[in-house]
Formats: C-alpha cells, sequence, structure tokens
C-alpha cells in the first residue's frame, strides 16, 4: 500500500478519536493560533493535513475564512459537522493531498499544519506547494513532534512512533525543518518548544495499535539507556513526554 494510503486508512478509522483527543483537542497552541488570525487580520487561512479538526476550529473562531485539507475523507467529515455543530460558517474541508494543493498561487493569508508533518511522503514538496499558495507577506506555522538533536534519543522516538503507527514517517529535527524550510524558500523559522507529556494507554488505544507491537514499545522502552529515558521522562507504566515545537516563520523574498 502506498504512502498517502496507508495514512488515509490509518487515520479514516480512527477519526471520532481524534476529534476527543485531550492532547489534540486542548493546548496553549490552540489559543495562540486564534490570537495570531487576530494579530494578522489573517482573512483567509489553509489547514494542511487537518485530522481532526481542532486547529481549523481555532482559526474559524477567531474570524478566518478556513479551508481544511485532509486526505482522509473520514477525518473531513467530522470536521464538516463539528465546524457546523459549533456554527463555524467560515471553514470549508477539500480533500488533497498537501503535495499537490488545488488552489491558486498566493491564495492564503495563514497557512497551517498541526501534528500533520510527520507523516507528510516528501516534506520539501508540501512546504513548496505552502509556499506557492501562501500569499509574499503570509505567514507559515508549522506545529509538530521534534525529533531530539541526539541521536540515540532521535532513533528511540522513531522507533516507537512507526511501532504505534505503520503510516509514520519521520518526526525532523529542529536543524532539519530549517533546511526544509529554506530548501522551500522560507525564512529561518522563530520557533518555541514545549513538551506533551503522552499518557501510554490512551497513546496506544487512538490508533488502536495491536497488542503485539504494544508489547514491542513496551520491550524498546524497557531496554531503553538512561540517557533515552531520563531526556523522555520515561514513567513505569511506558508513558513518556513528547518533545513538541512551534515554528514560524514567512516567504523569502524573490
Amino acid at each position: 500500500m502506498k504512502q498517502h494510503a496507508l495514512t488515509a486508512q490509518q487515520f479514516g478509522t480512527t477519526a471520532q478519536a481524534y476529534l476527543s483527543s485531550a492532547v489534540h483537542a486542548q493546548g496553549d497552541d490552540l489559543r495562540r493560533l486564534g490570537a495570531l488570525v487576530r494579530q494578522l487580520q489573517a482573512g483567509s487561512a489553509l489547514d494542511l493535513g487537518c485530522g481532526a479538526g481542532h486547529a481549523s476550529f481555532a482559526l474559524a473562531a477567531a474570524g478566518a475564512q478556513v479551508t481544511a485539507v485532509d486526505l482522509a475523507s473520514e477525518m473531513l467529515e467530522i470536521v464538516a459537522g463539528e465546524a457546523a455543530a459549533r456554527q463555524l460558517t467560515g471553514l470549508r474541508t477539500q480533500q488533497a493531498s498537501v503535495d499537490a494543493l488545488p488552489f491558486d498561487a498566493g491564495r492564503f493569508d495563514l497557512v497551517v499544519t498541526r501534528f500533520s508533518a510527520h507523516h507528510w511522503l516528501d516534506v520539501v514538496a508540501a512546504l513548496r506547494e505552502a509556499r506557492r499558495v501562501i500569499k509574499p507577506s503570509g505567514t507559515l506555522v508549522i506545529i509538530d513532534v521534534v525529533a531530539p538533536e541526539s541521536p540515540l534519543c532521535d532513533t528511540l522516538l522513531q522507533t516507537v512512533e512507526i511501532l504505534r503507527d505503520a503510516s509514520h514517517v519521520r518526526d525532523y529535527r529542529l536543524s532539519e525543518w530549517r533546511e526544509l524550510l529554506r530548501q522551500a524558500g522560507f525564512a529561518v523559522p522563530r520557533t518555541d518548544d514545549w513538551a506533551l507529556t503522552m499518557e501510554f494507554a490512551s497513546w496506544v488505544a487512538r490508533m488502536r495499535v495491536p497488542e503485539l507491537r504494544v508489547q514491542a514499545i513496551r520491550d524498546v522502552f524497557a531496554q531503553a539507556p538512561q540517557e533515552a529515558r531520563a531526556a523522555f521522562r520515561l514513567q513505569s507504566d511506558g508513558s513518556f513526554d513528547l518533545p513538541v515545537a512551534w515554528m514560524q516563520t514567512k516567504p523569502n523574498a524573490g
């Protein structure tokens, strides 16, 4: 199965779980997105890989006309239904791949992606599409899990991520993000980072992880060296801290 189809399948079957997930439905970053819309007076916003739509809801509630894009039709149905329930009339959905967007150049004031980019097959192609559809004065915000710069911790994170979710591609390091954005025509991003505590049982339940893979993740954690255990604040029940970053940038001139 190709990556796009695998991603759509993985998240199509778990759409409702992501709508109700406290990890995805809450957070200061959502309030910050709303504040950014008001600060920039952004009339139009694009949410790439919208998932269950939490970023889209924050953008629309702040007054932007939002287009929510995702590969999974089931996710988009959830987003449309919830937007109607919240009376967010300025939100529309569009099924598309982030590396082939069906929009005219220079259309959006603000382009956002939240907890999606680590599933993208070709990040540079997707960022170039974002660069194409954003206005010259527009703003790009990427919110995603970021890998530690330490090779040891990076390897452990990628291992448990792909055991949990077969559609996982990569959690990029901040140093990698800076280079990927440069290649796509964006300026060096301003970044803020924090940690999200992943409660193990709900983390694996959200993706309906088969028991064999759950045990494999537990074994990887059990064998992890002390440096990695400390970096992720690994707890006895398997819960751990996931590093997350907000990256904000603008298109380079020219």
